[in-house]
C-alpha cells in the first residue's frame, strides 16, 4: 500500500528526516519541516539512479505519481529520464542565451562584482564605459558600448567588438584598452553562465592583430619631467588647502592617487617614520610600508585634524576624503596639463637616471611586483631601510630650487627648502 495524502501531510508537519516509499520506485524524501521532495528510483544499464521530481510542497501525491509515470514511459523506450532532463535544461539555456543581450549580462556582471572593487573611480568608469550611465544614473557621454548592449551576447564576435574600439583606437588607446578588457570580462562571465560558447572574441591576442599599436599607448600617463619637479613643488607649497597638501604628500611618497587621498592617521607611525598602507587599499593586495622623510613628517604634523575623521586629507563633507578630481583641479589651476599618476613616472625616471639605487629598490618603492614567483617567495622583505635612503634623497631633491634649462643645457640645483 502506498502513501496517502493524510499521511504525507503528517510527515511534512513532523519534519522528521526520512525516506518513505509510495509505489513503483517513487519516494517522499523528508529532510526537515521545511524541506521535502519527491524522488524516483530506477535502474538502467545495471546502475542505480535517483531522479528528482520536485518539491513536495509544490507537487501533491497525484502529481508526483503522474511525473513518476512519465519517467516510466521513457524507461520503457530505453530513454534515461535524467538524460532527458539535462537535455531539456540545455535547450532552455540555449533559448535564454538567444535572447540574453550583452547589456543584460554586463549589468549582471556589474551587480555581482562592483561591490568588491576597491575604488569608486573604477566603479564609475566601468559603469559609464560599458553600461552607458554616470554615477547619478544619467546617460554617459560618450556612450562607447551603446550598440553593443542591444546585441544577443552569443552573437558578438571580433568584428563587432572592433566596430566599437576602432573609431578612436588611435586617439584614445588607453581608454579603448580598458574598454576591451571590460568587454572581455563580460563575455567570459557570459560563457561561465552558459550564455555563449567558444573563444573570447575580445581577447587581447585577437584584437592586437586587428588594430595597430599606437605609439601613444606607451605613454600611459603624461608626467612632468623630473627636472621640473623642484620648481613645481615650490609653486605647490605656496598654495593652501587640503588638496594641495595631499598632492605634495603624493609627490613626496611616489604613492598612487587613491593611496594618498585615502591615507588614514591610524596608518602613520611617527615614531618609526613610516606609513603602513594595508593590503585592502593596495593595488597588489599586499601591505606596503612607505618610509617617511623628515620633510614629509613635517608636512603631516602641520595638517589640521577633524574629530571622528581618520582621513589625513579631509574632504568637503564630514568623515570623507578628497576626490581624485580635486587633485587634478589643483594641477590645472597651476597651469599643468600632466596627470596626477604621472608623478610616479617622474620619480622612477629621476631614481633610475640620477641615483645609484638598484632597480629592485626603486620598483619596491613604487609597490611594483618584482621578479618571478620563486624569487618573491625567497625575497620576502621590503628593503625598507634601503628605500628609506631613496625616499630621503627624493624628498631632498623635491625641496631644491632648480632652473630647468633648454635641451642640452646644464641644470644646477641649489639646496634648501622653498
Amino acid at each position: 500500500m502506498g502513501l496517502t495524502s493524510k499521511r504525507i501531510a503528517k510527515l511534512l508537519r513532523r519534519g522528521e528526516p526520512g525516506k518513505h516509499l509510495d509505489q513503483r520506485g517513487l519516494y517522499l524524501v523528508v529532510k526537515s519541516s521545511t524541506s521535502a521532495h519527491w524522488e524516483r528510483r530506477y535502474q538502467l544499464d545495471g546502475r542505480e539512479h535517483y531522479h528528482g521530481l520536485g518539491s513536495a510542497y509544490v507537487f501533491g501525491l497525484k502529481q508526483a505519481r503522474e511525473r513518476s509515470r512519465r519517467a516510466s514511459e521513457l524507461l520503457a523506450d530505453g530513454i534515461d529520464p535524467l538524460a532527458r532532463k539535462r537535455e531539456a535544461k540545455a535547450e532552455r539555456i540555449a533559448a535564454l542565451a538567444k535572447s540574453k543581450t550583452f547589456g543584460e549580462v554586463a549589468q549582471d556582471y556589474y551587480t555581482a562584482y562592483s561591490p568588491t572593487w576597491k575604488h569608486l573611480k573604477h566603479v564609475n568608469q566601468w559603469r559609464a564605459s560599458i553600461l552607458g550611465l554616470t554615477f547619478t544614473g544619467k546617460p554617459a557621454t560618450p556612450d562607447y558600448c551603446r550598440t553593443l548592449r542591444a546585441l544577443p551576447v552569443q552573437t558578438i564576435d571580433t568584428p563587432v567588438i572592433l566596430s566599437v574600439l576602432k573609431p578612436i583606437w588611435q586617439t584614445k588607446p588607453e581608454t579603448m584598452g580598458r574598454i576591451r578588457a571590460r568587454i572581455a570580462a563580460t563575455l567570459d562571465y557570459a560563457k561561465v553562465l552558459g550564455f555563449r560558447q567558444g573563444d573570447n572574441p575580445a581577447d587581447v591576442a585577437l584584437i592586437s592583430k586587428a588594430l595597430p599599436t599606437n605609439g601613444k599607448a606607451a605613454n600611459h600617463f603624461a608626467a612632468i619631467d623630473y627636472r621640473g619637479i623642484p620648481s613645481f613643488m615650490g609653486e605647490l607649497r605656496k598654495r593652501e588647502g587640503s588638496a594641495a597638501r595631499c598632492l605634495e604628500f603624493l609627490v613626496s611618497t611616489a604613492a598612487r592617487s587613491a593611496e594618498a587621498r585615502e591615507a588614514r592617521w591610524s596608518e602613520i607611525d611617527f615614531s618609526e617614520k613610516v606609513w603602513r598602507i594595508p593590503r585592502e587599499r593596495m593595488k597588489g593586495g599586499k601591505e606596503h610600508v612607505v618610509p617617511l622623510a623628515d620633510p614629509v613628517l613635517d608636512l603631516l604634523r602641520g595638517l589640521p585634524r577633524e574629530d571622528s575623521n581618520d582621513f589625513v586629507f579631509v574632504g568637503p563633507r564630514p568623515a570623507t576624503a578628497i576626490s581624485d578630481l580635486t587633485l587634478m583641479t589643483v594641477m590645472r589651476r597651476m597651469g599643468r596639463t600632466e596627470t596626477v599618476h604621472g608623478f610616479r613616472a617622474s620619480f622612477s625616471t629621476w631614481a633610475s637616471e640620477t641615483t645609484s639605487f638598484p632597480n629592485i629598490v626603486i620598483e619596491q618603492a613604487l609597490a611594483h611586483t618584482v621578479g618571478t614567483a620563486v624569487e618573491r617567495a625567497y625575497r620576502r622583505g621590503q628593503l625598507t631601510e634601503r628605500r628609506r635612503k631613496l625616499m630621503e634623497a627624493w624628498a631632498s631633491y623635491c625641496s631644491t630650487i632648480s632652473v630647468v634649462a633648454q635641451a642640452g643645457a646644464t641644470v644646477t640645483p641649489i639646496r634648501g627648502r622653498v
